[in-house]
Order: structure tokens, then C-alpha cells, then sequence
């Protein structure tokens, strides 16, 4: 098998500001492998957040060449857990750079068998949940005009941690009346903070509320979780399967990205895992193109909620595949990914 890649800019049709950063775009890397004349493709969605950037990303994939252009075959269905601990035993961490990896062997494989994943899978894509599409913090007035536009999606994810918080719910719930709300704090708040601001955030029909804590801080996100007169998803603090056990009594719920755990088959674990601790499961994204996307679109009939809109944020995306109609997620019958270069 052969191993390549190359770096492509994303650019937002908004600059994309959470509690802790603005991104005008971002720089992801295209990893391809190719075996018996065909390639299956991965997209590397690298977060500062997590340790990594595209240059680190560069740096993983030339550790684990090695690791993949040692089999002189296309690897089997079968062997594909295998191959994946190969890679973590050359080099740990860098869930993004490995997420590219795994996705492309799993989009390969599909190509070879001829059947798209969610079919190998065994799911079914109507079962998929909506996604919600999210509105990063800003201006009072570019906040109305975000949501004006994003009139299709019945499911609005809302970023907060500024001293505009009930400002921009205000704004939100005036121009989306109707609109199912979710809210991310992107750990900005303190327990104290969480448990002051949650009747209000109940007030204005928030659903459920997203990592209002820092990761490290247990003590006060039990505290928040015993306290919140709404539902506690976990995002930062839920990287890989093994984090989730320690979340019972903390969370009502996990989000799972790619980007963070490694890719398609450590979500599959996560997602069995959270069922086993009784968690709910959210699948998100980074900002990603359809095809960084698209590994979790495949998997998103597993999913309680669905937060998969980063390649719906973009000014213009390079692939085409997986993607929104409105809220909808939709997921063809092309083999593998289903992913191919814009015409």
C-alpha cells in the first residue's frame, strides 16, 4: 500500500469564535492510501486544543509510513484492527493524524468490497438523527443574521462563556422561535458560574448543555451534574472509550469526535461503551470538509444527537458526499466514504 497526502485550506463563511478562540478557516490534511489501483481517502481535522496542528499531522503520517507501505496488499476487513494498533504502537496520540489513517482504510476497503460503510456496518441510514448547526459567538447583529440564514435547520447549537450570553439567547429565541436550542460552554464556566447560569438557560428551552466545565475540574462538574436542572453532555472530557467509565455520575451524555479519538473503530467503542454506562451518545465534528465529515455521517444511525455541520460552515467545500439537507443527514449508496473531489 502507498501513503500520501497534502495540506488544503478551509475557509469559514464566517470567522467561527468559541469561549477560548476565532478561526477565520482552517488547515486540514488530505491523507490517501492507495492499493489494487484504488484509494481511499481521510481528512486530518488537527485541534491546538488536543496537542496537534497540521505540521504535527505531517510529522505522525511520516512515523506511521512505514507502518502502512509495509503491507504490499491491501489489507482485509479483518486486519484493519490490527493495522490500527500497528500505528498507536509507532507513535500514540495524534487521534487526528490517526483518524485520516483509519478512515482511508476503512473507505478503501469499501471500494474494494463495493458497498458503502453504514451497509458494512450493518446500519441504517434513516436512523441517523438530525444534526443541529451552530452559531459561534459574535455581534449582536451578526448573530441575528446568522440565524436568519440558518432558517432550514430546526436544531441550533449555541456557543456561550462571554458576559453576552443571555444577549445573544435572547437574539436566537427572537429570530428562532420554534428552534430546538442547544448550548456549548467549551469548558468557559466554574461550578458556581454552570450552576448560576443554567435556570436561565432553561428559561429559554435549552435542551441540554455541552461541556460547561474545564475537563480536569470532576469535583465541580459532579456538582454541576447533581445541581443542572438540564441535561450535561461532555465533549473535552471524553477523548478515547476508556474516559467514559469515570464520566458515570458526571454527564448525562458524551460527544464522540473522530478527530479526537482516532478515528471510525474507537468511536464504535465509545459509542458501545456509553451505551453500557448508560450514557447518551452526540457525534460532532471539527471544522471539517464532507470528507473529514463523513466517517461520522456513516456512523451517525448509532447516535442520539448529531452535531455534524462543520463542512455546512464553510465558504465553499472541495469534496462532495455525506452531507445536510437542512437538518437531515444524507448518506449515499457509493462504496466506501461515498466522497469525491467537487466537479
Amino acid at each position: 500500500m502507498r501513503l500520501t497526502w497534502e495540506k488544503l485550506r478551509l475557509e469559514l463563511e464566517y470567522p467561527f469564535t468559541i469561549s477560548r478562540s476565532t478561526r477565520e478557516g482552517e488547515t486540514v490534511v488530505w491523507v490517501r492510501i492507495e492499493a489494487e489501483g484504488l484509494e481511499g481517502w481521510g481528512e486530518a481535522d488537527p485541534s491546538a486544543f488536543y496537542g496537534e496542528s497540521p505540521e504535527t499531522v505531517v510529522d505522525a503520517l511520516e512515523a506511521y509510513r512505514s507502518v502502512i507501505e509495509g503491507v504490499e496488499e491491501a489489507v482485509g476487513p479483518e486486519s484493519i484492527e490490527r493495522l490500527e494498533r500497528g500505528l498507536e504502537a509507532r507513535l500514540s496520540g495524534n487521534g487526528s493524524a490517526r483518524a485520516a489513517i483509519s478512515a482511508a482504510l476503512h473507505d478503501l476497503q469499501g471500494k474494494i468490497l463495493g458497498r458503502p460503510l453504514w451497509m458494512l456496518w450493518g446500519l441504517e441510514p434513516t436512523e441517523a438523527p438530525l444534526s443541529s448547526f451552530t452559531i459561534g459567538i459574535d455581534e449582536p447583529g451578526v448573530v441575528a443574521e446568522k440565524v436568519r440564514r440558518a432558517r432550514e435547520y430546526p436544531i441550533l447549537k449555541i456557543k456561550v462563556g462571554t458576559d453576552r450570553d443571555e444577549e445573544t439567547l435572547e437574539i436566537v429565541r427572537s429570530e428562532a422561535p420554534e428552534a430546538i436550542l442547544r448550548v456549548d460552554a467549551n469548558a468557559a464556566w466554574s461550578a458556581e458560574e454552570a450552576l448560576a447560569r443554567l435556570p436561565l438557560l432553561a428559561d429559554y428551552g435549552v435542551e441540554f448543555v455541552e461541556q460547561p466545565l474545564p475537563p480536569t475540574d470532576r469535583e465541580g462538574l459532579r456538582k454541576v451534574f447533581e445541581g443542572s436542572p438540564l441535561p450535561i453532555i461532555l465533549d473535552e472530557s471524553s477523548i478515547v472509550s476508556s474516559d467514559i467509565p469515570s464520566l458515570v455520575g458526571l454527564a448525562h451524555g458524551i460527544n464522540i469526535k473522530l478527530a479526537k479519538c482516532g478515528g471510525p473503530r474507537e468511536a464504535l467503542r465509545m459509542i458501545h461503551t456509553a451505551r453500557a454506562c448508560g450514557l447518551k451518545v452526540m457525534l460532532g465534528c471539527m471544522i471539517e470538509s464532507s470528507l473529514g465529515i463523513a466517517p461520522a455521517a456513516h456512523l451517525s444511525p448509532l447516535a442520539d444527537y448529531a452535531d455534524l455541520d462543520g463542512a455546512a460552515l464553510l465558504r465553499s467545500d472541495p469534496f462532495a458526499g455525506p452531507h445536510l439537507e437542512g437538518a437531515r443527514i444524507v448518506l449515499g449508496d457509493e462504496p466506501g466514504l461515498g466522497v469525491s473531489l467537487q466537479q
